[in-house]
Parts: C-alpha cells; sequence; structure tokens
C-alpha cells in the first residue's frame, strides 16, 4: 500500500494479514460497528482509509458502497446517501467542505437520515466546519482520527469529546500502546511540549518495499513514526502541529505552518490555505502562503497580511501571499495538499528573491 506522498515520493508500505485483521477489529470496536452498518467509501480504494474501513466493515458483515468516480461529485455524494442508506462515511476537510458548499434549498435531509457515524481524517477540520456537519447531519456522531498508512490507526476522537477537545486528535485506539513524544536529543518530552510523535501497536507495518534505510529511519524498537510533531495535554489528547519536514526555520525561529494555516483560515474571507516556506537570504526562510479565497471574495495580500497583526508573531506572519483558484492548489487523489508540489508552484509564481 503505497504512501501518500505529500512532503516526499510516495514509498511502499508492506501491510501482513494479520495485521489488516486486528486493525479491521480494533475499528468495530472503537466505532461499534455492526452488522446493519452500511459504508460509502469515497476516498480511493488504493488509500489506507477505504482500504482499512472496508475490511473493518466485512469484518462485521456490514454492507459496503464503493464511490466510484473520477472526482468528487458533492451532489451527487448526498444522492447517493438517500439510494444507499449509508450510515457512515469518512472523508477529508475538502470534501465536507463541498458538500456544505451545496445551498440549503437542494438539500433534503432525508436524503441521509440513516447517517449515524461520520469520520473526518486525513488533513485537520476546522471548529466551524465541524459544527456545520453536524448541523447538516442532525442523527450523527462526529468522529476524527489520526493515522498513517505505516501505522493505521493511532488516535480517534469521539463524538462527546469534538468541543471540549477541539483541536485534539484524541489519545489512543484500542490496543495501543502509549504515544511517545521524542525530542532531537532521543528524549521523551514532558506534556505540552511539541516532540516527533511515535506509536506502537499490534497492526504496524512490516516496512519498506525495497527500502530498507527507510525502514531502519521510522522505527525505534517498536515504536515507529512518520515525521509528525505533536503535543500531549494533561488529559493525555495529542494535538498535531505539524510535518517535521514542512518546519520554517525563520531567522532561526521555528515556524510551525499549521499554527499559521490555523490563523489565516479564521479570516471569514479564506475559503483553504497552505503555507510553506522559501529560501530567503537574511532569515534562511520566510513565510509563504498559498490561499483560495472564498466566494465572491476579492481581498488582496496586503489586507490579509496586515489581517495577521496581532494574531501571529512578526516572524510567524507570510511574508508573501499568492491566490490560488480551488483546481490550482495541488492535491493527491485523496485530497491532500501536496507540499512540495507547491514550494515548487510558488516559486515559479514568484520567481527569485
Amino acid at each position: 500500500m503505497y504512501t501518500s506522498g505529500t512532503t516526499g515520493n510516495p514509498k511502499g508500505a508492506i501491510r501482513g494479514h494479520r495485521g489488516m485483521a486486528m486493525l479491521a477489529l480494533m475499528t468495530e470496536v472503537e466505532l461499534k460497528l455492526h452488522r446493519r452498518d452500511d459504508a460509502l467509501l469515497v476516498m480511493p480504494m488504493f488509500h489506507a482509509n477505504s482500504l482499512n474501513f472496508f475490511s473493518a466493515f466485512t469484518y462485521c458483515g456490514g454492507t459496503v458502497t464503493i464511490f466510484s468516480r473520477k472526482s468528487f461529485d458533492p451532489a451527487l455524494c448526498l444522492r447517493t446517501f438517500a439510494e444507499t442508506g449509508a450510515t457512515f462515511t469518512s472523508m477529508v476537510p475538502t470534501h465536507y467542505t463541498l458538500l456544505l458548499d451545496i445551498p440549503v434549498s437542494e438539500r433534503n435531509p432525508r436524503d441521509f437520515e440513516r447517517v449515524e457515524k461520520l469520520m473526518i481524517s486525513s488533513a485537520p477540520a476546522r471548529g466551524d466546519t465541524k459544527r456545520a456537519i453536524m448541523e447538516m447531519f442532525v442523527n450523527l456522531g462526529l468522529f476524527e482520527l489520526y493515522g498513517s498508512t505505516e501505522a493505521g490507526w493511532v488516535t480517534m476522537l469521539h463524538p462527546h469529546e469534538q468541543f471540549d477537545k477541539l483541536g485534539s486528535v484524541g489519545r489512543e485506539v484500542v490496543g495501543s500502546a502509549p504515544i511517545k513524544l521524542i525530542d532531537d536529543s532521543d528524549e521523551e518530552v514532558p506534556d505540552g511540549n511539541p516532540g516527533e510523535l511515535y506509536s506502537c501497536n499490534p497492526y504496524s507495518f512490516d516496512g519498506y518495499w525495497n527500502l530498507p534505510e527507510k525502514t531502519a529511519e521510522v522505527f525505534r524498537g517498536k515504536y515507529l513514526t512518520v515525521g509528525d510533531i505533536a503535543l500531549r495535554d494533561k488529559d493525555g489528547y495529542i494535538r498535531l502541529i505539524d510535518r517535521k519536514k514542512n518546519l520554517i526555520i525563520s531567522g532561526g525561529e521555528n515556524v510551525y505552518p499549521s499554527e499559521v494555516e490555523s490563523v489565516l483560515a479564521c479570516h471569514p474571507e479564506v475559503r483553504e490555505v497552505a503555507v510553506v516556506g522559501r529560501p530567503y537570504p537574511k532569515w534562511g526562510e520566510s513565510v509563504q502562503a498559498a490561499v483560495v479565497r472564498a466566494p465572491n471574495s476579492q481581498i488582496d495580500d496586503t489586507t490579509l497580511i496586515e489581517w495577521t497583526k496581532g494574531r501571529l508573531a512578526g516572524y510567524k506572519r507570510p511574508r508573501e501571499i499568492v491566490f490560488l483558484s480551488d483546481s490550482e492548489m495541488p492535491r493527491n487523489a485523496t485530497g491532500k495538499i501536496l507540499h512540495r508540489v507547491l514550494r515548487e508552484t510558488l516559486a515559479q509564481r514568484l520567481g527569485v528573491d
């Protein structure tokens, strides 16, 4: 099963049948799945998300419908809920945003009244997006999970925790050992401090296909990492900060793109944002943002950069903002933004300092 390749080239992750069976069983326990449940799988079947949920629903005897379309059609997706009587689906935040863009007058609540469980995964979800989803699907329980192709599911946030722990991805899933957060000195960090996330569970992958050096890099005994930085709060909930490879170092200070993205995303005229670092002679790197405007917005870069004053430290504020259309934002087949491609796109747009 190939990784998403958001920060580098995709790698082939070798997964055994025993691990897949264990992951299916754990998913059944976490989500309280039953043979009466019906899954609508929207994400591609080559992706860990859909393949893992496919295994879990067939494990418990549930029905599985595959939403097989080259591109996501939100109106068709809503109609499919009605036609199949689906009780569950898992999508990325972009999918949900497209569903919410459908005018209320064109939605029939009866079409998705059987939906009981929705999963958000693969990218951070904004609080206003979550609230809008819960208003749209009135009978649901909203879940959020963090995981990877290599590790399977790592943490899960359950419906009753959504707003008490907003911004968190939950705690360790059933069957997992406690997560370890490790600093650059190979020591575990105290709660509240960022560290590289290492997980350990009975369904982790066996290694990368024909890449023994890469395999050795990600394992620390039975624990493994995919390069995500996170912190743990006093209640044991995990909050993701960013990918280690996405870290921007500007003037000797660490800038996590996700923090800048979270602030910019709060502006009502910003539909989507992604932040990357750009080589800069004076500071080493500067902060760049790619923004998709909200419908009918005409906001410019000067206004948006000025808006960040008082909301971000000076070294974290974007030096440049480039506006892209939704189709220009580089994504993989599951909707994740490809930061490595975005850096190249912005370099072409902005030229060289």
